[in-house]
């Protein structure tokens, strides 16, 4: 019976771009399929405590209770305000700028934030890709110059680090493939070809000369 090739899973946030790592991956270790899950600020963590996934990209700050996590990369935040608004002829804005502005409940999905801004229902603070993600023609992003910036990490279950994690976590953290550590992909042996005959160790005489046969002249 054909063994069930063993899976990664990746959970990741909206906004989180996989694909340079998952290239890399899909390079290294063809025989090792990878899953994806999308997650939220909500269940971030839950899908690594509930075994549904091995790593999981995160956005700080979370429990770090049984978790190994490595910080990636920062990003600011924006506010994203309808294209008309007074906003959007500032290249940046501090919260005091917002103070007086209806914002949009942090209930909603970051999609349909933006979709209730487009049509002037608040304004919405974001993080930059997330931001990005949701463009749209009838609204615009300017940044939010005196918040502190949010942090995309990695994460996963140390009691589950095995070593596909690992080489994940390696390529992640621009790991190469030479010095990775993962255990390589097994091949299928080669046929041996037939050895070639070996020649006859040459026996040494007396005086040092090897014992090769001369041929005899006739005497």
């Amino acid at each position: 019976m054909q063994e069930t090739p063993v899976t990664l899973t990746i959970a990741s946030l909206p906004g989180v771009t996989l694909t340079k790592w998952t290239r890399a991956w899909a390079q290294r270790q063809r025989h090792i399929p990878l899953a994806f899950i999308s997650t939220s600020a909500a269940n971030q963590e839950s899908v690594l405590r509930d075994g549904l996934a091995d790593v999981s990209f995160v956005r700080l700050p979370v429990d770090r209770t049984g978790l190994s996590v490595i910080p990636l990369y920062d990003e600011a935040f924006v506010v994203v305000v309808p294209k008309d608004h007074p906003v959007s002829a500032f290249e940046g804005v501090s919260v005091a700028d917002l103070a007086d502005e209806e914002q949009v409940s942090n209930d909603l999905s970051s999609e349909d934030a933006v979709g209730l801004v487009a049509a002037g229902g608040g304004i919405v603070i974001l993080p930059q890709s997330l931001a990005r993600l949701h463009t749209r023609k009838d609204v615009v992003a300017r940044p939010v110059t005196d918040l502190p910036t949010s942090t995309i990490a990695i994460a996963w279950m140390e009691e589950r680090t095995t070593s596909q994690v690992d080489e994940f976590v390696g390529i992640v953290r621009g790991r190469t493939a030479a010095s990775s550590r993962a255990v390589p992909t097994p091949k299928l042996a080669k046929a041996s070809k037939s050895p070639s005959p070996q020649r006859p160790t040459p026996q040494k005489t007396r005086g040092g000369r090897s014992g090769r046969t001369r041929r005899s002249g006739g005497r």
